[in-house]
């Protein structure tokens, strides 16, 4: 028995829309990052991109459980002393809140050149219109 390989002309690229509103960020995530690499195919290959496109809508409305929402910290590092920056979730959500699906998403993917390709799929906006209506899209509840 020989063991299927997916090639790149064979991959057959589908539009999932996610909306955000009321779920919890790392619930959403992990499901949002399967589609990606394309973990809901049967041809899943770890070293293959067979992931589909994923449109972001209501990012936020996006619920943190707990107390996260004032004590969770974003933080990110210019590279010079003195350079770190720690976001509360609270003001991240004010100021970007597509930028909370986003991260959770980016840290849910393995950490390679594939990932980075597969990221540039995702599509997050805050509110609930999006420009991608000409694809054929699939909504995921």
């Amino acid at each position: 028995m020989k063991t299927f390989m997916p090639k790149e002309a064979e991959i057959d690229r589908q539009w999932f829309l996610v909306d955000c509103e009321g779920k919890t960020v790392g619930r959403i995530a992990v499901e949002i990052a399967n589609i990606l690499r394309g973990r809901n195919k049967p041809t899943y290959t770890p070293h293959v991109d067979t992931g589909d496109f994923v449109i972001v809508i209501n990012a936020e409305k996006v619920k943190f459980t707990g107390n996260k929402e004032e004590k969770k910290l974003y933080q990110t590092y210019t590279g010079w002393r003195g350079g770190l920056k720690d976001v509360p979730a609270k003001d991240l959500r004010a100021r970007h809140p597509e930028d909370i699906i986003k991260l959770a998403v980016k840290g849910m993917l393995p950490h390679n050149n594939l990932s980075r390709k597969i990221f540039k799929r995702l599509k997050v906006y805050a509110g609930s219109s999006h420009p991608h209506t000409a694809q054929k899209i699939s909504v995921i509840s």
